[in-house]
């Protein structure tokens, strides 16, 4: 949890210190960030934990002793099972109740701290390039807001010649949105020199000075925001429903999805329909037509133009009407594929930490190692390859390559073989990764060969 917490810090070093945050805010923001880092650091957890321990015991001819007693080690590993029952139940109850409310409390707190950082954005004194195109500089700065003599250079265009705007006195705020900064700039100037077309000088076409009473300029707030790729809202965001929340959304979005592709079709078979023959269908039965590669020699020269113009309008009408189908149907179908991820989600979590355990405490019997040394190193590497998977398989599912269950769930497929056959070799005390053995091995294979 500490290595994952130095990582949530690196991430959002910038935005958390010099901003003027007291120091329990930021405890408090660690402290919901951990909650949603238990996903990762609980099953690394259980897996370090079961190799250290059981490699110890090996190490130090524990499981030899308990062997000779005539204790298997499925009955040795039987009461630690009872304790991965036991966290694994509690994991799953967590993730279903705890971690909702944690990520909501998160990315609200995370909202008000990103949100309060635009008060320190522009500090008295110093020339501020935080916002693009842009440099600004007060000389100072009231607690409301206000700020004194504003110098502001806008060098987003005009061929690299900044436009200057100066004001006397002009306060900070924010549009209903969120997505723009407004200075209410008042009793100023604005310089602006305008490139000559033909090169010759001349002061009027060139340099322009405006005074004004008043004006509101805006400066666009995009680079600051977190991530714009999540539309979710805070209270509706599926990281922050447990099960009976997210089935409700799903079962919303599903129905919002029907409809859509209930009025598509209405809407399409309409079209088709207003530029039929007037008599309307019929039920009588007509031979098929054959129509040649140039579908136009098959229409009577008397209504060609008539059927290319009816052919003109429903094009036209369909693709006046498709652009606004194709994403909203995008969007629906990738949110329900999202809303089942996080169901699967909250029993993957408990599931892995009952996986983790079996291939743990069968390594830590095989390689006989305790301490922080191998261990660590075998329990990283097992734990990178059971994330790869997840992760690999958990975007692959969001984007509609992999069906969301089984995408959820490879990861636990693939290594349940491998728990298996780790929990065998251990029982029937194998020199998985006896170094002697493979030499042994290796020795007997080059003298049969002389032979």
């Amino acid at each position: 949890m500490f290595i994952l917490l130095m990582f949530f810090l690196f991430k959002w070093i910038d935005d958390l210190i010099g901003k003027g945050f007291e120091w329990y805010t930021i405890l408090e923001l660690m402290y919901y960030a951990s909650a949603a880092n238990v996903s990762m650091a609980l099953p690394l957890s259980v897996l370090l934990s079961s190799i250290m321990t059981f490699g110890s015991l090996g190490e130090n001819y524990e499981l030899v002793a308990i062997k000779s007693a005539g204790i298997s080690l499925q009955r040795a590993m039987r009461p630690l099972f009872v304790v991965i029952l036991m966290l694994t139940i509690g994991s799953f109850f967590f993730s279903n109740y705890m971690l909702p409310k944690a990520n909501l409390k998160f990315g609200s707190l995370l909202y008000d701290i990103r949100n309060k950082k635009l008060s320190f954005l522009i500090k008295p004194g110093v020339f501020n390039n935080a916002i693009p195109g842009y440099a600004i500089r007060v000389d100072s700065k009231e607690e409301d807001g206000t700020l004194h003599n504003i110098m502001i250079y806008d060098h987003r265009e005009n061929n690299g010649i900044p436009k200057i705007i100066l004001a006397k006195e002009g306060k900070m705020g924010k549009t209903t949105d969120g997505k723009f900064l407004v200075l209410n700039l008042k009793n100023g100037v604005q310089y602006e020199e305008q490139p000559s077309k033909n090169g010759m000088y001349n002061p009027r076409q060139i340099f322009t000075r405006n005074r004004f009473k008043g004006t509101e300029p805006r400066f666009d707030l995009s680079s600051f925001n977190q991530s714009s790729t999540d539309p979710n809202a805070f209270g509706n965001s599926t990281p922050m429903l447990n099960l009976k929340g997210i089935t409700k959304k799903r079962d919303s979005l599903t129905k919002q999805l029907d409809t859509l592709k209930i009025r598509t079709i209405a809407n399409l078979t309409s079209n088709f329909k207003q530029f039929n023959v007037t008599k309307g269908y019929t039920k009588i039965k007509a031979a098929p037509k054959t129509i040649d590669d140039v579908m136009l020699k098959s229409i009577p020269n008397g209504s060609r133009k008539l059927a290319l113009d009816n052919a003109t309008n429903v094009v036209a009408s369909i693709m006046q009407q498709v652009p606004n189908w194709g994403p909203r149907q995008t969007d629906l179908t990738g949110e329900i594929i999202f809303t089942t991820v996080e169901y699967q989600r909250k029993f993957t979590l408990a599931a892995s930490c009952i996986l983790l355990f079996f291939i743990g405490a069968p390594l830590g019997a095989i390689i006989r190692k305790g301490g922080m040394g191998l261990p660590v190193v075998v329990a990283i590497c097992f734990f990178l390859v059971y994330h790869i998977i997840t992760t690999v398989a958990e975007k692959s599912a969001r984007e509609g390559n992999l069906n969301p269950i089984f995408g959820m769930w490879i990861a636990v497929i693939v290594l349940s073989p491998l728990a298996a056959f780790l929990t065998y070799k251990a029982t029937v005390d194998s020199a998985l990764f006896d170094v002697n053995y493979y030499k042994q091995l290796i020795l007997k294979v080059f003298k049969k060969k002389e032979k």
